[in-house]
């Protein structure tokens, strides 16, 4: 068997919204070591892993600093990569300052907006999730801000201890203010997530789009034998998506004890 045929013969996870560092370090921690568990129960059967986005509650790298903690994460994503496993890492709206420091240690492969992939005779529309879809108007703006050169230039010039203080200040009363325990399903026709690919099916087809960001695992029949996943969260859900080679299936980890 060649190594691309072997390739072939594994899965393709997706996962998101990790949140790592919120709400505090201690629940932060067991949810670490929770992901950290799912990583090494799928590591035999993985040929690529993507991270969907919001990985981090707050992320920022300076030339010579990045945030302290999460070296678990880390170090299961390192012997990951070094078996072979190729990484992928999507900006989320929380961790959108994600620069070259895991491609230089992990060989992790950083994702700033929409990726295509073709995989097992199958199309995939892969993104975050945020500022799609007539959902997120006011973020739309200030993605912009946040995403321009000048504004992260600027936030480098803060020494970091002012500067990771006050970003993971703001970024844990975001999430607080938006994330709920029951997130409510919108409805097929009103998920904004849904709209966005369904607007994009109109000019290009996928048969699968996959995105984080909405804290709610699902699936949505788009029609045109085409399907929108969600990966959902690993604060209440502990799902995520897998792709077989033939089928995409939305999966949970120790949901009994999450």
């Amino acid at each position: 068997m060649t190594i691309f045929e072997l390739l072939m013969t594994k899965n393709i996870y997706f996962a998101s919204d990790f949140h790592l560092g919120s709400p505090n370090h201690e629940e932060s921690r067991i949810r670490e070591d929770r992901i950290v568990r799912w990583l090494t129960s799928i590591e035999s059967t993985c040929s690529e892993l993507f991270l969907m986005g919001d990985i981090f509650d707050f992320w920022f790298e300076y030339k010579t600093v990045i945030p302290k903690g999460f070296i678990r994460l880390q170090g299961k994503l390192a012997a990951m990569s070094d078996a072979g496993i190729q990484l992928y890492f999507f900006k989320g709206n929380h961790d959108m300052w994600v620069e070259d420091y895991f491609t230089k240690e992990l060989g992790m492969r950083i994702i700033s907006d929409e990726l295509v992939i073709h995989r097992g005779g199958k199309s995939f529309y892969l993104h975050h999730g945020d500022g799609l879809g007539p959902g997120d108007g006011n973020y739309r703006i200030l993605r912009k801000f946040f995403r321009n050169p000048v504004c992260h230039w600027l936030f480098s010039i803060l020494p970091p201890r002012i500067g990771l203080g006050i970003a993971s200040g703001w970024s844990v009363k975001s999430r607080n203010a938006n994330i709920r325990v029951d997130e409510p399903f919108l409805g097929e026709t009103e998920e904004w997530l849904a709209v966005h690919s369904k607007e994009i099916l109109k000019k290009q087809h996928y048969d699968y789009f996959i995105y984080g960001h909405r804290h709610l695992p699902m699936i949505i029949d788009l029609g045109d034998n085409s399907k929108y996943y969600n990966t959902g969260d690993w604060f209440y859900y502990n799902s995520y998506v897998v792709f077989d080679g033939e089928e995409l299936s939305l999966k949970y980890f120790e949901k009994d004890e999450s």
